[in-house]
Order: structure tokens, then C-alpha cells, then sequence
């Protein structure tokens, strides 16, 4: 199973209320300026008298103190993020407990779907090595024939039967990268069903127990608590908890989106494939190995490239007839890829 990359928390303008957060911070400064410049004759009236100079010192030197106090900026900051926070939350889901569990569900349907693809898979090249076969056979057959032709002086016939051999040849050396490419598919979709299910079991596991954990932090750990700790200039368990389960939230999130995305690709590759006129289009082959060359996959790691290595390697002998394992099993001593996001 390839590991998982380093959490970084996201940062604030990154993440759904920090879109939200430069939309109102742009609409008060703007909004700010315009009322200052409108209102700057009253203003100017205003710090005349002693009163208003007063006010407006005082005012001026509360914004120079936010602005220079690191523990007041922090704690505004941390204010005007929650509030974003609360009001984005009103109309997209950011319980990342909720988020993971859709997720789950996401996983197990693509599981089901991809399954299928497998087996459909699995079919095709059945028939395609059928296909070979049969080439091998007919080509085979038809240089004897040429052979015996050419002994009888028959020289139309020899020619004719050359010439077909010759044909089948030149079908079955492309018949044969065909079946190269989908034994990359099938190992591929093979390996991505297996580290999904893994990843699928690992993040239930998470579910499970940061569920409770997340209560217990948020009773413990109150609004007031956070600011206090966010003043004193220490991090706040909370909000720290919470961007652990993002971080896998967006991790999985990139995860299910790649395997979509090749399971998409893999159902136009075998849609172009017409086993029965042993015709294929050559767009489908073009996709795949557009995908062979792009970076490393999240999925898969660095298992993507021992993957394709196999698959082009004529002593690795894939088996279409071993059954394959519905349930894959975790190793005895395997750690959850996702523990090291609350260290």
C-alpha cells in the first residue's frame, strides 16, 4: 500500500469559508473606504471638538493595538475564521466526520462498479487471446499450404497463402500490443480495487474512533477555551483535530476522484475494442498511454511503475484463470495510513 503523503494543514484562504472570508474582507474594505471618503466631511466636523478628537483617538489607537499586539491579532483572526466558518457552514457541509462518511459510501459504490469493470475486462481479453490463438493456428496452416503449393509447382496458390499468413501476421502483432495494454488495465484496475478497499477499511477505522474523540474535544475544548489558547499563543487542540480529518478528507478526496477518473478511462478504452472485426481505436490506446506516462499515481504510488514493468515484461505471466479474491485483507501488522495525521 503506498504511503500517504505529509499532512499540511490547509490553509484558511484555501478552504471553502476562506472563499467566503476574502469576498467579505474585499466587501468591507471597499465598503470601508467608500464610507470613509462619503462621510469624511462629518468626520473632519466631528474631531473639532474635544469629544470627537477623543473618540477618534481612542478608536485609532484601538486598531493600532490590534494591529500591533500579536495576541489580539491572533485572536481576531481567529474570530473572523470562525465566523466564516460558521456562516459557510449554513450552506456547505464542513463536518469532516460527515464529509469521510460520504466518502465511504462514494468508495464502496466505485468498489461495486469497479468490479464489474474487471470482469468485463477479464472477458475481453479471454476472447482476444482466443483471437491470437485461432491466428497463430490459421497462420500456421496456411504457410504448409504455401509450402505444399510451392513442392505441386503452384505458384498462384503459394503466393495467395503467403500472402494471408502475412496478413494474420501483421493483425496478430497488433492484436498482441492490444493485449498488452489491457493486461496494464487489468493489473492496473486489479491494484487500484485492492490499496481502495485497504484505503476504504483504513478510513472506517478512523471514523470509528475520531468520532468519539471529536466529541469529547469539542465538550472539553469551548469556543472560549480556543480563544484563550489562541491568545496565550498556544495551538488549539480543536481546531488542530479538526484539520487532521480535512487533511484526510482532502487526501481521500483525491484518491476516489483518480480512481473515477481511470475507471472513465478504462471504460473508453474497452468501448473502442470490436473483438469481432479484431478492429480497436486507436483514441483508446492513446488515453492509456497518456496515463502511462503522467506522474506518480496517488493511488498507487510507486507500485505504478513495478505495474507497467510487469505488464511489458514477457516472463511475467499474468493468469486470467486464478480467482480472484473478493475480500482483501489487511497485513497482521499493518498501520492505518492515516494514524500519522495526529501525531
Amino acid at each position: 500500500m503506498p504511503g500517504t503523503r505529509e499532512f499540511k494543514p490547509k490553509p484558511f484562504w484555501k478552504r471553502p469559508e476562506g472563499t467566503l472570508g476574502a469576498l467579505t474582507l474585499g466587501t468591507l474594505v471597499i465598503g470601508g473606504g467608500l464610507l470613509f471618503f462619503n462621510f469624511l466631511p462629518q468626520i473632519l466636523a466631528f474631531a473639532t471638538n474635544t469629544l470627537g478628537l477623543a473618540v477618534i483617538i481612542l478608536v485609532l489607537g484601538a486598531l493600532i493595538y490590534m494591529v500591533l499586539d500579536p495576541k489580539m491579532r491572533n485572536l481576531v483572526w481567529y474570530m473572523y475564521k470562525s465566523m466564516m466558518r460558521w456562516v459557510t457552514g449554513m450552506f456547505i457541509k464542513l463536518d469532516p466526520i460527515g464529509i469521510l462518511k460520504a466518502y465511504v459510501d462514494d468508495l464502496r459504490d466505485n468498489l461495486k462498479k469497479m468490479n464489474k469493470q474487471i470482469g468485463r475486462l477479464r472477458g475481453q481479453m479471454h476472447q482476444l487471446k482466443e483471437l491470437i490463438l485461432k491466428n497463430r493456428k490459421e497462420i500456421k496452416s496456411n504457410l504448409n499450404l504455401a509450402s505444399e503449393a510451392k513442392d505441386e509447382n503452384k505458384k498462384n496458390i503459394m503466393i495467395l497463402k503467403t500472402r494471408k499468413a502475412g496478413r494474420l501476421k501483421e493483425s496478430n502483432i497488433k492484436l498482441e500490443d492490444l493485449y498488452k495494454k489491457m493486461e496494464i488495465l487489468y493489473r492496473v484496475l486489479v491494484k487500484m480495487e485492492e490499496n481502495s478497499k485497504i484505503m476504504m477499511e483504513d478510513v472506517q477505522d478512523q471514523v470509528k474512533v475520531k468520532e468519539v474523540e471529536r466529541k469529547a474535544i469539542r465538550t472539553s475544548h469551548s469556543a472560549m477555551k480556543s480563544a484563550m489558547n489562541i491568545i496565550s499563543g498556544n495551538k488549539d487542540k480543536r481546531m488542530m483535530f479538526d484539520q487532521a480529518l480535512e487533511a484526510i478528507a482532502d487526501d481521500v478526496s483525491q484518491k476516489v476522484g483518480e480512481m473515477e477518473q481511470f475507471m472513465e478511462l478504462s471504460d473508453s478504452f474497452m468501448k473502442s475494442i470490436d473483438l469481432q472485426n479484431g478492429v480497436f481505436e486507436e483514441e483508446g490506446l492513446k488515453m492509456l498511454e497518456k496515463w502511462e506516462n503522467e506522474g506518480i499515481s496517488l493511488l498507487l504510488g510507486d507500485e505504478k511503475q513495478s505495474l507497467l514493468l510487469k505488464a511489458n515484461n514477457d516472463e511475467e505471466i499474468l493468469d486470467l484463470s486464478e480467482t480472484r479474491k473478493e475480500k482483501v485483507l489487511r497485513e497482521v501488522d499493518h498501520q492505518n495510513q492515516y494514524d500519522n495525521f495526529f501525531e
